[in-house]
């Protein structure tokens, strides 16, 4: 059995994440990340409109009320700073409690364009995984995608998600119809393939 101390769960190898503060910057980030139409039009079934303020705080919202909702951040520029620059916004939705012994969540994550290609929305979604599964002791997690994005699907099979279900022709968009993706992964797939990576399973640091 290994020997666990106490440390901070909430950094991985280049990022830091923190919750949404009730502040006017962080309301100013949360509109500045919905009112991006391209974003949103690659991961949001709802029909595209210009992003209102008010949208956007009924959205911070929600991300408090996630099981994990939290802002990701570059690492600070001192000893003194809790987190950096803020990057993006991931998810781990809150199921009803009634479907706790389910164990299981679904992922949403959004990055900012300027900070995009930097492989940022890959590690958070890793270290989403070993957050839920060895700190929130979850079974399954899941992510949707359209068919019309194979650069999210590209991404989500090389962390290890499964496709496990497409919903035909679920989404109209752009004048045409698409089909809705279902990924998942289980907890065993996780700890497997992070021992053939080699990855301490104690700690995302």
């Amino acid at each position: 059995m290994s020997i666990i101390r106490p440390f901070d769960p909430f950094r991985s190898e280049r990022l830091v994440y923190r919750a949404v503060d009730d502040s006017l910057n962080d309301e100013a980030f949360v509109h500045e990340i919905q009112r991006d139409a391209e974003a949103q039009s690659g991961a949001s079934y709802g029909l595209l409109r210009p992003e209102s303020t008010k949208a956007s705080n009924e959205f911070k919202d929600h991300i408090e009320k996630c099981l994990l909702g939290v802002i990701i951040c570059l690492p600070p520029e001192n000893e003194n700073g809790i987190a950096g620059t803020p990057v993006g916004i991931l998810c781990l939705k809150a199921n009803p409690p009634s479907w706790a012994p389910h164990r299981w969540t679904d992922i949403s994550i959004d990055v900012l364009k300027k900070h995009q290609g930097k492989g940022y929305g890959g590690e958070a979604i890793r270290w989403s995984l070993w957050w839920a599964f060895q700190m929130a002791g979850l079974h399954r997690v899941q992510v949707r995608a359209f068919s019309f994005n194979p650069g999210a699907m590209r991404l989500y099979e090389k962390l290890g998600f499964k496709e496990e279900g497409r919903i035909r022709d679920h989404m109209w968009f752009a004048g045409s119809w698409h089909d809705g993706l279902i990924y998942g992964i289980l907890e065993d797939e996780w700890r497997d393939g992070q021992r053939k990576a080699g990855r301490d399973l104690t700690s995302c640091a």
